[in-house]
């Protein structure tokens, strides 16, 4: 069985996309309407901007969406079996599997950026990757520190076996950092984020988020998507809809859905986007699977 999945915020890079607007009269197309849609050049930003332009939440989140969305659209070969995407990627999992339109996906995908960076504001925070450290113990510290301190700090991204990512405030995160270094950890480092994701930091972008999903029309997909928030397999609306609306503030079972997928019979994982990163993910999680990207 074929699965494919998509990348999340941090693979984007400078020129993105620019090959497929170029040749693909289709793709031109879809990056024209998403301009449109959008209220702003996000073409111009994704194929001329620089990395730094390109970190803005409100540029990454859709740029990334349409890359990967619009490459696949383009494909004349794509019948998934399954699908997943990790974090923001679930949005561009649910259009290629038609469970949302490419107009509504990536409306919800702006208002998302939006919510996200207003939560940023109201709750300043951020995140860490730990790597080398059994999952078990960084929880268990991350439990301990949040006792202590009073402040919030969550395991946030199960990346694969050894590399996890922590949310939380900016004071949790620095004692994490030096705790999970002391208590064995191969490297322990904060990131270039915004704020604490996938935590309850982000509880008001969540409800902001809920809103606009309840009223978005989705459909049956044509094909199960593993889903961040379980890391199983979903193919209700109304399941769909409650498990995307708690992914803002609920870890991102990324090890769990790709091992899941394997279980339920995927032999192959084809990676939809910019990057490479997800590759590297699957094959640390079931080396024995076939990876490839587009």
């Amino acid at each position: 069985m074929k699965a494919y999945v998509f990348p999340g915020q941090g693979a984007q890079f400078s020129g993105m996309g620019k090959d497929l607007y170029e040749s693909s009269e289709k793709a031109k197309a879809l990056f024209n309407k998403a301009n449109e849609i959008l209220g702003f050049d996000i073409t111009k930003v994704m194929f001329e901007g620089s990395a730094e332009d390109l970190q803005q939440t409100n540029v990454t989140q859709p740029a990334i969406f349409l890359h990967s969305v619009i490459l696949a659209m383009v494909q004349d070969n794509i019948h998934p079996d399954m699908v997943a995407g990790h974090s923001l990627g679930e949005f561009s999992a649910l259009v290629v599997s038609g469970a949302l339109s490419f107009e509504d996906g990536l409306k919800l995908v702006a208002q998302r950026a939006d919510a996200m960076q207003k939560a940023c504001e109201i709750n300043p925070s951020t995140m860490a990757a730990v790597l080398r450290l059994e999952d078990e113990k960084v929880e268990e510290i991350c439990k301990q520190i949040s006792d202590e301190l009073g402040e919030v700090l969550v395991a946030a991204n199960y990346n694969c076996p050894g590399q996890l990512v922590i949310s939380g405030s900016e004071k949790a995160i620095d004692e994490a950092v030096e705790r999970m270094k002391n208590a064995g950890a191969k490297r322990a480092l904060k990131l270039p984020v915004g704020g604490a994701f996938h935590s309850p930091l982000m509880e008001p972008a969540r409800e902001q988020l809920a809103s606009a999903i309840e009223n978005t029309n989705f459909s049956k997909p044509s094909c199960p998507i593993y889903q961040n928030a379980t890391a199983s397999a979903s193919t209700e609306v109304d399941e769909i809809k409650k498990n995307l609306i708690a992914q803002l503030t609920a870890p991102v079972k990324w090890t769990q859905s790709v091992q899941k997928m394997v279980t339920d019979g995927a032999s192959s994982f084809t990676e939809c986007g910019p990057g490479k990163v997800l590759q590297g993910l699957v094959n640390k999680i079931e080396p024995e699977v076939e990876v490839a990207g587009i």
